[in-house]
């Protein structure tokens, strides 16, 4: 893949690296860049030697949501339902689908959709500095890529409402005080810790990890005696896997776990 490519692709022991790369535009996405970056977390998932994924970007910013340069997205001939569920709907699903750990590094601005990617990934690292920014207001529309449904689970309510009826941005640093975000880090330290929790968390369980995104998943949409029901189901079914078994043998000799598939 080339450096002028709109999405570089680099494999780390245990995880992948997707980096978004049209920095010039702040990475704002494009027909290209949406069909790489979803076709690239499809071979993610279905590739045993990447248990994790990194979603980076290039530039001084992370994402500034939607090329509005794009065709189809203004005049009489506008279709922003075509722009949206081929692009943005489809990445939103493939990510959340990804039975793998989505590990998300936010530096400088995330935007409209480009925040809503954030927001969508498993754990986002943000520099302390980024700004987030729900604009769609300022151009007369609503949040969309699933921005909606997480900020109001993320954040709360009041504090969905305002971010995005204002368009009003906040740093990385209030991102993570409100929940939006795993954790807020300095912008010189940000690839280097999130590197290092992808590395960790290709050395946990994936199959755990795996059961532990869709146990989550499941409860936005069940109640507590569904949630508890499936949790009996998970654990029946990890309880038999090698990594259980190391997992409980390691505990009782002290020692660290080596699970299954894990890289030295």
């Amino acid at each position: 893949m080339t450096e002028d490519a709109p999405l570089l692709v680099e494999d780390r022991p245990g995880y992948r690296v997707f980096t978004l790369n049209r920095p010039h535009k702040l990475n704002a996405f494009d027909g290209a860049l949406h069909a790489a970056l979803i076709a690239g977390l499809e071979q993610a998932a279905a590739d045993p030697a990447c248990r994790v994924v990194l979603l980076a970007a290039a530039g001084r910013g992370f994402c500034a949501g939607q090329d509005l340069a794009e065709p189809g997205l203004t005049g009489p001939e506008a279709d922003l339902r075509g722009v949206i569920e081929r692009g943005w709907n489809r990445l939103i699903r493939t990510m959340r689908r990804l039975p793998k750990p989505v590990v998300c590094a936010v530096q400088g601005m995330a935007a409209g959709a480009g925040a809503s990617i954030a927001f969508a990934a498993d754990l986002t690292l943000a520099a302390a500095d980024a700004r987030f920014i729900q604009a769609f207001v300022k151009i007369g529309l609503v949040p969309d890529s699933g921005a909606t449904w997480t900020l109001p689970r993320l954040a709360g309510p009041q504090r969905a409402r305002g971010l995005a009826m204002l368009g009003d941005a906040i740093t990385g640093a209030e991102a993570a005080a409100w929940g939006l975000v795993w954790r807020a880090v300095p912008a010189a330290q940000l690839q280097e810790e999130a590197h290092a929790l992808c590395a960790r968390l290709a050395r946990l369980p994936a199959q755990a990890l795996t059961a532990i995104k869709q146990a989550m998943d499941a409860a936005e949409g069940q109640d507590l005696n569904a949630s508890l029901a499936l949790e009996v189901d998970l654990q029946a079914r990890l309880g038999r896997t090698e990594d259980y078994a190391e997992g409980v043998a390691a505990f009782q000799q002290k020692r660290a776990a080596r699970f299954a598939g894990a890289p030295e």
